[in-house]
């Protein structure tokens, strides 16, 4: 702080320190001064010069600290109409008054904004669900079973980009919006398989599950959305008559692990550190206009809001496994 003040005064220093150049030089030239003792005169001048700066240096520091500590710590910016300042400071106070308020107005309509565009987008969703659920009837109805199941396939793909816009929008409540219960994984992952029944009979898909009989303590709804986003990427990048296994076990620390592997096309090596980024597709996403990068990163998410942890293991054409690691009960409670 110290250097910073040397730094800031310097104009000053070097005015003084010519200054007192200058009147060393006069009595060298003005023989009228051959009896005063130069060197006394400059310990004199110097040490008042030193005592003026450390005077200058306490002062000035304790009234920037005050400042700033009001500045940062206070939520109420008329309690800085407390803190004295010089002329100069008083003038930068008011300066960055001004951009405070300005910033807190600023934030204050963004997020009247972001709110309003929420629950505009979160309306529209409620509202397009409606002639979901009858599209739905409708193609039930169809005769031409050929047809009936192309539709049901596109009206899942529909559902899913319509689901994930529902979830990503309420993300970033989640903490307002969960409820802790115990639930049994057969029940999720049954009701989940369910839901993509059309799919799976389009692309000849089985699967292959363990019991899945342990319960856990976690959000019934968020959990679900995980699953489902898992199970859409087996079942999308799967070829057709192939299998998804699904299983659980126990690891060494007592963790309970969720695995659903597929046989598909998997993933690249490079891509992997990445699939769980917002947007990102991949290379064998690319190829697809299916994929929106928006899935894996939505479920990422979610789970380490609920404490999950999930991981991947892939090898092109040999397929994929993702791996749910949920926490134990009293980490699940540190994370709430």
């Amino acid at each position: 702080m110290f250097l910073l003040f040397l730094r800031e005064k310097m104009a000053w220093i070097l005015f003084l320190a010519i200054l007192i150049l200058c009147i060393n030089f006069l009595f060298y030239l003005d023989f009228g001064f051959s009896g005063i003792s130069v060197s006394y005169f400059n310990i004199v001048i110097i040490s008042l010069i030193i005592i003026f700066l450390i005077w200058r240096y306490l002062k000035e520091t304790r009234e920037f600290k005050n400042f700033l500590g009001n500045l940062s710590n206070s939520s109420d910016l008329a309690s800085l109409e407390n803190v004295h300042l010089s002329p100069f400071q008083e003038r930068f106070k008011k300066q960055v008054l001004e951009v405070y308020e300005q910033k807190d107005l600023f934030i204050n309509e963004s997020k009247i904004q972001l709110q309003e565009n929420v629950d505009d987008l979160l309306a529209w969703v409620h509202e397009v669900k409606t002639p979901l659920t009858a599209m739905k009837l409708m193609i039930e109805q169809t005769n031409d079973e050929k047809l009936r199941k192309r539709l049901e396939s596109e009206w899942v793909r529909i559902h899913l980009l319509l689901d994930q816009q529902l979830h990503h929008t309420r993300l970033a409540t989640i903490e307002k919006d969960n409820r802790l219960e115990k639930i049994t994984l057969r029940d999720i992952v049954y009701k989940e398989i369910r839901e993509f029944q059309s799919w799976c009979l389009e692309k000849g898909i089985g699967f292959q599950i363990e019991e899945l009989e342990q319960e856990i303590t976690t959000d019934k709804k968020w959990l679900a959305f995980i699953v489902r986003q898992v199970l859409s990427n087996a079942i999308k990048y799967s070829r057709e008559n192939e299998e998804v296994i699904i299983f659980t076990e126990t690891d060494a620390s007592g963790h309970l692990l969720l695995h659903i592997k597929d046989f598909g096309i998997g993933i690249q090596q490079e891509d992997l550190p990445r699939i769980f980024q917002k947007s990102y597709t991949g290379t064998i996403g690319r190829e697809s206009v299916q994929s929106t990068g928006m899935g894996l990163y939505l479920a990422k998410n979610a789970a380490l809001k609920l404490g999950i942890h999930i991981s991947v293991k892939s090898q092109i054409n040999k397929g994929t496994t993702f791996t749910l690691k949920f926490p134990q009960q009293n980490e699940y409670q540190n994370t709430w």
